[in-house]
């Protein structure tokens, strides 16, 4: 489940009728502002200690996620006097774009940090019915708090990625009022790093790739395929060449045309950006079925919904040739038992769609 970008909402009429022993404040916190740290103190008085939930862990950067877990919880950390970090524990919460699953996560990272039967309260403002999913949690409380202060990170972050070009004290002056000295501490350096370049350009493209159509009567629902080939204990990859996500692994995939069936779509891009050694007549004797993967927020490139078509050659003498060539920098065979270690490195949701295929075919499940 994807974490909102704001501060959590909770219906307004579902006080805790005793202080709980633990607060819990989910979000992405991309970057923590003086919003959420309003509400950790608020948590603080409320709570003996209180569970920071980073969600969207383990995701690759992007402008959206430009930070990891661990610079999240640093930044938490930093911002507290060290009384209160003796009583604010930050756990990370990766996207399984599955709200099931995503709760499961939650719960099981926050009772192994609450003694057994101790009382828990969520915390947070209520915004809207888009975070109605965070009632999901029965026996914890809710502990509605007004919001305090209009803050919000997504224009924070508009305004670090400098789209105007603006000197860098005027971008700093311009967060200053709005996230903790030690925070804005951190962005100051974190420009300074190859990988503030790196958003800074995806932020742009994007920006760009979202006012092609931005004249159009509503906003476009883009269709793709994706292709997930197996041999020999093997997964076929591609390195994608251009942003968004250079540099990430990826499964080989892409647009459909006006014109090709979802099939001839994932034929042709598995030709062009792999370049695999392996006939079309074959790929259809090892076809094992069609996923769909259409989770709202799955590309920031706009609402995407892909089709992923599941191979598996089985056990071959030898592994394809594959070379890469149109999007992808590169085309590899990687062991399945390397690919958890590359989860941070995998382009918008596909680790979560690789996980999920593999379940479906009854092959080994990658394991965290």
């Amino acid at each position: 489940m994807l974490v909102l970008e704001k501060n959590m909402a909770f219906s307004p009429d579902t006080s805790p009728s005793s202080p709980p022993h633990t607060a819990v404040l989910i979000g992405r916190f991309q970057p923590w502002h003086n919003g959420h740290m309003a509400l950790l103190q608020a948590a603080l008085q409320q709570a003996q200690q209180v569970v920071v939930v980073l969600g969207s862990a383990h995701q690759a950067r992007s402008p959206k996620n430009p930070f990891t877990w661990q610079e999240r919880a640093a930044m938490v950390q930093a911002a507290l006097s060290p009384a209160e970090r003796a009583r604010v524990h930050c756990i990370p919460v990766r996207d399984h774009y599955n709200e099931a699953r995503w709760v499961e996560a939650v719960r099981a990272g926050v009772q192994a940090l609450v003694p057994p039967g101790a009382a828990i309260a969520l915390v947070g403002h209520f915004k809207d019915s888009s975070s109605s999913y965070l009632q999901s949690f029965p026996g914890w409380q809710l502990l509605s708090l007004p919001r305090l202060g209009a803050f919000d990170a997504t224009p924070l972050r508009e305004i670090y990625w400098n789209a105007s070009a603006a000197a860098r004290s005027e971008v700093l002056a311009a967060l200053a009022p709005q996230v903790p000295a030690p925070v804005l501490d951190f962005l100051q350096a974190w420009m300074d790093t190859p990988d503030y370049g790196a958003m800074q350009h995806e932020a742009a493209m994007l920006r760009s790739y979202h006012a092609a159509w931005a004249c159009a009567p509503y906003p476009p629902v883009f269709v793709t395929v994706d292709a997930l080939l197996l041999c020999n204990g093997h997964l076929l990859l591609i390195e994608r060449g251009h942003a968004p996500g250079k540099g990430l692994w990826a499964l080989p995939g892409g647009f459909i045309e006006p014109r090709d069936s979802l099939w001839q779509s994932c034929l042709r891009e598995l030709q062009e950006e792999t370049g695999c050694a392996v006939d079309a007549q074959a790929l259809e004797a090892a076809l094992q079925g069609v996923q769909v993967f259409d989770h709202p927020d799955r590309s920031l490139r706009g609402r995407t919904i892909t089709h992923v078509h599941v191979f598996d050659l089985g056990e071959r003498a030898q592994l394809p040739a594959v070379q890469g060539g149109d999007d992808a920098a590169l085309a590899r065979w990687v062991p399945l038992a390397q690919l958890p270690a590359l989860e941070t490195r995998f382009f918008e949701d596909h680790f979560h769609v690789i996980q999920r295929c593999l379940e479906n075919i009854c092959t080994t499940p990658l394991s965290h």
